[in-house]
């Protein structure tokens, strides 16, 4: 079993940063996988970036690359979303998902979520 709470999250306005945060623990949380998604008002949920055990490769989505970056600290099992020059697109609700089994970017693939984190960005 593993567990998995984001903290980060927060009322910005339009070119701000954020720092997400995702930490995992259990048996398997130091080697497994790492991603975050977003949910939209209205929307279903989307992919947004993925960082593997080692933290190599990593992948994102279209719409945010080059802004957003994903790292990992392995010592403290917690992965991170740096968000830079924020749109009001990017406001969601950010999860973050440990251990996959599938491919990065099927939700149904990822094994373990948090409980999400708001992000609103304001024009």
């Amino acid at each position: 079993q593993v567990h998995v709470i984001e903290s980060g999250g927060g009322l910005v306005q339009a070119g701000a940063s954020l720092r997400l945060s995702c930490a995992a623990s259990g048996s398997t949380a130091s080697t497994s996988s790492m991603g975050w998604f977003r949910r939209a008002p209205g929307k279903e949920r989307e992919f947004v970036a993925f960082i593997s055990g080692s933290g190599r490769p990593t992948y994102y989505s279209d719409s945010v690359k080059g802004r957003l970056t994903i790292s990992r600290d392995g010592a403290k099992n917690t992965a991170y979303l740096q968000m830079n020059s924020l749109e009001p697109e990017d406001t969601a609700v950010y999860y973050c998902a440990v251990n996959l089994r599938g491919s990065y970017s099927d939700s149904s693939a990822w094994n373990y979520w948090g409980q999400g984190t708001q992000v609103t960005v304001s024009s």
